[in-house]
């Protein structure tokens, strides 16, 4: 549970959309920040539980997922060996003993995960989320219990069917959102206005998301500077990259950009999202557009808040969707500007949301997306 923890967001919300269509399902990881030291726990480490307050605030997850962290004896970590070490205890101990006995399906992004899971006859379904430079073990991809490789790019699904996937066991599929991102918080949205809009800037420019370089962040407070009548808010992103960004806005005398980093709980997101005038998108050009698929962008369209874009690969096929938007060349301060002076011209903030926005967003949940995975393992 760390603010720069993108992918473990998608693995959870992928295990608690799951939860939601009334499967058992369980999300199971290594207890690393927890040294065991109760030897019980190792002869019986796979426990479901109900997740902890802390983790249902993070991931704003529902009632029905259950959690299954598995113990780390404390000599592992003190006095690992090639043979005796964490992941040994995991592969070749935990989830053959004690996981895969009660369990009918595994989804999973550790390849030893699957190598695992294939050993014990358990159908896999592997997320590949980057390209692939190294040829797959045909026994492993070729098995009957490996049942699907899905990536969330073409670009990707490509690049593993030439390092050896099966072609039909591969598909791609765009990520998703929270269904919770579809209700409406008016009075919440309107006391983030409240709260935020100082100096008597009427408009709110907000993005939320992880805060790499790749995501334009940097030409966000170039844009800022560009219109000092419009209030930027940025959230996300852990402590260290924060103040990074801070300074930085410092050093270029901007003053109408905020920081939040990491809001918690993270269901207070949706408020802010629908708070916002315009919610920026200013993803960079560059290796990373060509197979990024940003939750923040299903969860801008399910807010029914206008969205400001950039042109890259994996979104182009929005470019003619019926959502509120405006488009522009990425890396560019000046063609995001103006892009976000369109939107709000033409768009003005509603509270209650654009329809069409709210409309095109619900073939996108994350319920949507599993249900669509198990329709291709006849689960």
């Amino acid at each position: 549970m760390e603010p720069n923890s993108a992918h473990e967001i998608h693995d959870v919300l992928c295990a608690n959309s799951v939860a939601n269509l009334n499967y058992s399902t369980a999300i199971i990881y290594p207890d690393t920040k927890r040294k065991s030291v109760n030897p019980l726990e190792w002869l019986y480490p796979f426990s479901l539980q109900t997740p902890s307050q802390k983790f249902i605030e993070f991931y704003n997850t529902d009632e029905l997922l259950k959690t299954a962290p598995l113990p780390i004896p404390f000599f592992l970590e003190k006095f690992q060996t090639k043979i005796l070490n964490p992941s040994h205890a995991i592969y070749k101990y935990y989830l053959p003993y004690h996981v895969f006995p009660v369990t009918e399906i595994i989804h999973t992004r550790d390849w030893n995960c699957v190598k695992a899971a294939i050993k014990a006859q358990i159908p896999v379904i592997y997320e590949c989320h980057y390209f692939q430079d190294k040829p797959f073990e045909p026994e492993i991809v070729n098995s009957p219990f490996f049942k699907l490789a899905i990536t969330q790019a073409e670009l990707i699904r490509e690049s593993v069917i030439q390092t050896g996937m099966p072609p039909e066991k591969s598909v791609w599929l765009h990520n998703g959102f929270s269904q919770s991102f579809l209700n409406r918080h008016l009075e919440d949205a309107q006391k983030w206005r409240n709260e935020l809009l100082k100096n008597g800037r009427q408009s709110l420019v907000v993005y939320s998301g992880a805060l790499y370089p790749f995501k334009g962040v940097n030409l966000l407070i170039d844009v800022a500077k560009i219109l000092s009548d419009i209030q930027f808010v940025v959230t996300g992103g852990t402590e260290e990259q924060v103040n990074s960004y801070r300074k930085i806005a410092q050093d270029k005398q901007v003053k109408n950009i905020n920081f939040l980093g990491w809001i918690l709980p993270f269901s207070r997101v949706n408020s802010l999202l629908q708070a916002a005038d315009v919610l920026a998108h200013p993803h960079c050009s560059g290796k990373s557009a060509n197979f990024t698929n940003p939750l923040k962008f299903f969860q801008y369209m399910a807010s029914g808040t206008p969205i400001a874009i950039t042109e890259i690969p994996p979104l182009m096929e929005f470019r003619n969707t019926p959502i509120i938007s405006g488009w522009c060349e990425p890396d560019n301060p000046h063609s995001f500007a103006d892009c976000l002076q369109w939107v709000i011209k033409n768009y003005p903030r509603k509270a209650e949301g654009y329809k069409e926005n709210i409309e095109f967003s619900s073939q996108y949940t994350y319920e949507g997306r599993a249900a669509k995975i198990l329709s291709y393992i006849n689960l």
